[in-house]
């Protein structure tokens, strides 16, 4: 199945659920879903599987409709004050093959009404693998520094801030990398406009991202001793 891009209703789809988050109406607009949401994020996913073959072989394209790329809509509301049941995004992941959940590295894409892009690093990483990223940051500074500091990677990402306040325990607080040994994630985002999302050569931008976060990505697998 090709890939044409996303329709005019997802985003509108993913709208209206956010205004009517509940069963009885998603239920009711279940047809909506899986032709602007399910059928199409599929689709991507699928396309993306021979060219991030090519691009980064550690990662996985698994177009199942559960258990694969595509992120479940339904939210876990166990330990969330906010019991509404439906996530109002799209999340899509391609996950390391040595990854078991979302914290193991690799690529984001993120579709939501004003808010759409593609994200590459670690989200959230365990106490052991963040130890390891931020051991690696400290001791290969001038490595980490060339690649966040490379041109072509500063005009198309930018480093989600997601930092303690405080200097990480068994490190220096004068430490010239503090900024980066703070943070508690090692993503970097860049936007997706709405019409990119809309054409089928969201595949080949997907691709041109992916290639540019290549260096990131190749530093945080040798921190974590992980093929790329």
């Amino acid at each position: 199945m090709s890939f044409s891009g996303f329709p005019a209703d997802t985003l509108a789809f993913l709208e209206d659920l956010a205004t009517n988050n509940n069963r009885s109406w998603f239920e009711a607009n279940r047809s909506r879903y899986e032709n602007s949401v399910l059928l199409p994020a599929i689709s991507l996913i699928e396309s993306m599987q021979k060219p991030l073959a090519k691009l980064a072989p550690c990662l996985l394209a698994d177009p199942r409709k559960v258990g694969g790329s595509l992120m479940r809509i339904y939210k876990d509301t166990r330990f969330s004050k906010d019991k509404t049941p439906y996530k109002t995004n799209i999340g899509i992941q391609f996950r390391h093959q040595a990854g078991k959940d979302v914290h193991a590295p690799g690529i984001y894409v993120h579709l939501q009404p004003g808010e759409c892009f593609l994200g590459a690093g670690v989200w959230r990483p365990g106490p052991a693998a963040l130890l390891s990223i931020r051991s690696f940051i400290r001791d290969e500074s001038a490595s980490w520094r060339r690649v966040v500091g490379n041109k072509a990677f500063g005009e198309t990402f930018s480093f989600y801030d997601d930092a303690l306040k405080s200097v990480p325990r068994g490190f220096d607080k004068s430490d010239p990398m503090i900024e980066y040994l703070r943070q508690k994630s090692f993503i970097a985002l860049s936007p997706l406009s709405e019409k990119q999302i809309r054409k089928a050569s969201l595949v080949d931008d997907l691709c041109g991202g992916i290639r540019t976060a290549r260096p990131l990505m190749l530093q945080l697998c040798q921190a974590l001793d992980l093929a790329y």
